[in-house]
């Protein structure tokens, strides 16, 4: 029997998961969707038009949405601003809840909201949809394989130009942090992901061009270093002149100990290792190419399935929201850093912030 749900934001990026994300999980029997919320009305139409619903399922009043229509779980895809005040009214009402990206706008409030729903005996997913993509899943595969020996370091790029006011959506050229809290919330966690080992350290210098129409900081270089001694760069730009490597297009290298492994624009290609040779150079492009992994579903329509499969019991999510305050942890563990010149020691920032909510 399929969960009910409620989508709860269906403008802006709510648009893709009316869209893109739930139709192909209510066609399998997974999820109905009995109401949804957005408090810009014209937005509501976008789940008209891709779920189907009728007008009398459309609120702009999420109490009367929740009121009137008894549900499994709720959706969150609205600001990380607005998280924590969704999920009260989602706990409030006895639901689960699958979240976007981060938690919340602050490491506490992300703390507040993984300890109210440990409280109330609930479940709560975060989508960090680019870590299941289709791309970096096969990458992942490839480094657990073993295949390429001991992971050394790795390196992510992350580019585009998006300097003028509302190209990145409105609300991000306003909040402080948008890379960060908006952007680099992906892309450290893959990286974390990738290395196979919780952030021990972290180093970052963020700042915005005189050019970037942003009222937070939009670029910046980050140096973190995990638990089992494997190091990663990373690069994140939203002002920049081009975009080299955009959203779903990013460069990631591991440099393994049998090898070299480049993704980019979706192409992942080995370069191995040759003990019998010395001084040898390459370009990308020349490498051994390895077919992405195949599957009916990737990212965050993948982890809605993921999500009802531990509704129904199965193993948590990857990103159920206690696991997933280390990708928080990352994001406010680099602002922190920015802000003081100093590295910044992540489980000591996080483990700061639980006494800190424990305390109030």
């Amino acid at each position: 029997m399929a969960y009910k749900m409620i989508q709860v934001g269906t403008g802006g990026h709510g648009r893709a998961w009316c869209q893109e994300s739930l139709p192909p999980n209510i066609k399998d029997g997974l999820v109905e969707v009995v109401a949804a919320v957005d408090i810009n009305p014209e937005a509501l139409n976008n789940a008209k038009e891709f779920l189907g619903l009728r007008a009398g399922q459309c609120y702009t009043d999420i109490h009367q949405a929740f009121d009137e229509n008894p549900a499994d779980f709720c959706t969150i895809v609205v600001p990380p601003h607005c998280h924590e005040q969704v999920v009260d009214v989602a706990l409030a009402y006895d639901m689960h809840i699958l979240s976007e990206k981060p938690i919340a706008d602050t490491l506490n409030a992300s703390v507040r909201i993984a300890n109210k729903v440990k409280k109330a005996g609930k479940k709560m997913g975060v989508t960090m949809s680019h870590r299941f993509d289709q791309d970096k899943t096969t990458l992942r595969e490839q480094l657990r394989s073993g295949r390429h020996g001991r992971l050394n370091y790795l390196m992510c790029r992350f580019t585009c130009d998006c300097r003028k006011f509302a190209s990145w959506g409105r609300f991000r050229h306003e909040i402080p942090d948008p890379l960060m809290v908006e952007g680099s919330v992906h892309h450290l966690d893959i990286l974390a992901d990738l290395a196979g080992a919780q952030c021990e350290t972290i180093y970052a210098q963020t700042w915005n061009p005189p050019w970037g129409e942003f009222a937070g900081d939009s670029q910046a270089l980050v140096t973190m270093h995990f638990g089992n001694d494997t190091r990663a760069f990373y690069e994140g730009a939203k002002t920049n002149a081009i975009g080299l490597n955009c959203w779903s297009q990013e460069y990631i290298r591991a440099e393994c100990e049998q090898a070299t492994l480049i993704l980019s624009h979706r192409h992942l290609e080995r370069f191995p290792y040759d003990s019998g040779q010395q001084n040898r150079t390459a370009r990308e492009g020349q490498g051994q190419a390895i077919p992405l992994l195949e599957q009916p579903k990737w990212a965050n329509t993948w982890l809605v399935e993921k999500f009802v499969q531990w509704l129904d019991d199965g193993p948590p999510m990857a990103t159920n929201v206690e696991d997933n305050l280390q990708s928080v942890a990352l994001i406010f563990g680099a602002i922190e850093s920015s802000r003081t010149g100093q590295s910044v020691k992540v489980q000591d920032l996080l483990n700061a912030a639980r006494r800190e909510v424990e305390a109030t």
